[in-house]
């Protein structure tokens, strides 16, 4: 007899979901988790940023109301404020979530789970029993090993800061990193945003890593592509003296690396099990989440598939249907819409222009670039990109990429669209929002 039916290792957006999921078919249930209650996302991710970053926009839309008559002065941004309200609305989630796993009479252990064995944990100096044991520890801040390592954060450390600094340079050319140069010039932050490759957002459509770096510059940070650094050391004035490999040296008052994050694997005892792991430290799994052992599953950003909270959210739904309802399926990874919270804002749903080529034997591309109306009496020079990729075959849209102003929300109904097969036909045959920045997705007539 076993102490539970299933022990959940890690309490963020997946494994939650499950532990609630499973239990509400009474299974009995239990989750450890060492840090805090929601994970990533509700601790160090997706809330608390959001949160920045509606904070950092807000000088420029003072800035935008000028040009509307509005005679606006802004005195002060005070960082401790922001910080101070943006902990009280996370402690606030954090209880939420205790009690959605308490009312599901869900145990909590608020310790670390180390596994002794394939049906076994080691749980605050005692060892917990489950017939099942599932993985869901999320993954965690990459930072590489060089010279000076000691002296920079991640992206964890920034939402916790004692005080902004006055010149701040972030490492890194993924959504991250765009993000937070974007946060930090927004609270008056002297920022540079240093990336070794030759366009931020390599991994998304290249149209959009090359306008992004030029919005960017235009709000006033300082882009350096093919620039990786040497080493930093502190100076006796305490600032963070930069070596660049280009031999340029610069002064800062605060490093960011934004480089990627890694499974949170290590530590876990899983030598002690048959459980396969990936040369970067994530789990592989089959497409019901079973891992090598067989008692032994994993789920969410810990196992390779796109690390996003609605993804894992799906993935412990399907988790228990297959394992508690006996209702198994694999989830469908294509057509994940995903947005990126820099300035203007980033996002996109199905194949970029790269894989398209790859997949379809022709296509047709449709762009737009313009400068919305807002900004016709506002003075601001941000401008919005639009781009449709068409099987030229099916005349199906295969791929949506948008930046401009609230383009997350944007491409969730654009997601849906897409997902239920709309041909270029469609969009044109739709009769568009007027005046609005959606609607040039469906008047966009002429392939380039």
């Amino acid at each position: 007899m076993y102490d539970f039916d299933l022990l959940v290792i890690g309490a963020g957006s997946g494994g939650v979901r499950a532990s609630r999921m499973a239990a509400a078919t009474g299974a009995r249930v239990a989750v450890a988790e060492e840090r805090y209650l929601g994970g990533t996302c509700v601790n160090v991710g997706c809330v608390p940023k959001k949160l920045f970053y509606y904070g950092a926009h807000f000088h420029e839309d003072f800035s935008d109301a000028k040009g509307y008559g509005w005679d606006v002065s802004v005195n002060h941004f005070d960082w401790p404020t922001l910080r101070d309200n943006k902990n009280t609305e996370i402690a606030r989630l954090n209880g939420i979530y205790q009690s959605m796993l308490e009312n599901a009479n869900v145990t909590i252990f608020p310790s670390r789970a180390e596994i002794i064995g394939p049906h076994q944990a080691l749980i605050e100096g005692k060892t917990i029993t489950a017939e099942k044991i599932l993985i869901a520890a999320g993954g965690r801040p990459y930072v590489p090993n060089f010279a000076g390592a000691e002296w920079v954060l991640n992206s964890d450390d920034i939402f916790y800061l004692d005080q902004l600094p006055a010149r701040a340079l972030v490492v890194g050319g993924g959504y991250i990193a765009v993000e937070f140069a974007g946060i930090f010039q927004g609270f008056g932050v002297n920022t540079e945003l240093a990336y070794r490759g030759a366009q931020l957002l390599r991994t998304f459509d290249e149209d959009l890593g090359g306008r992004l770096a030029t919005e960017q510059i235009n709000k006033g940070i300082t882009v350096s592509l093919e620039t990786d650094v040497e080493s930093i050391t502190k100076n006796d004035r305490q600032e963070l003296t930069v070596t660049y490999k280009n031999g340029r040296i610069e002064d800062y008052d605060l490093v960011l690396y934004a480089t990627g994050r890694k499974a949170y694997t290590a530590n876990l005892g899983l030598e002690s099990t048959q459980v396969e792991l990936r040369s970067n430290g994530s789990i592989i799994v089959d497409d019901y989440f079973q891992t090598a052992e067989p008692s032994i599953f994993a789920l969410g950003d810990i196992i390779g598939t796109p690390e996003l909270t609605p993804v894992a959210l799906a993935q412990g739904m399907a988790f228990v249907d297959g394992q508690f309802k006996q209702q198994p399926r694999a989830i469908d990874y294509s057509c994940i819409p995903t947005a990126v919270f820099c300035q203007p804002n980033i996002a996109t749903v199905g194949l970029t222009e790269a894989e398209a080529i790859k997949q379809f034997n022709e296509i047709s591309i449709y762009r737009s670039e313009f400068k919305t109306l807002k900004h016709s009496l506002s003075q601001n020079n941000e401008r919005t990109f639009m781009k449709l990729i068409v099987d030229v075959a099916s005349d199906k849209v295969i791929g949506i990429h948008m930046m401009g102003s609230e383009a997350g929300e944007i491409i969730q109904g654009l997601a849906v669209a897409l997902k239920a097969g709309a041909t270029k036909a469609v969009f044109d045959a739709t009769i568009g929002v007027h005046p609005t920045i959606a609607e040039e997705f469906v008047t966009m007539r002429t392939a380039s």
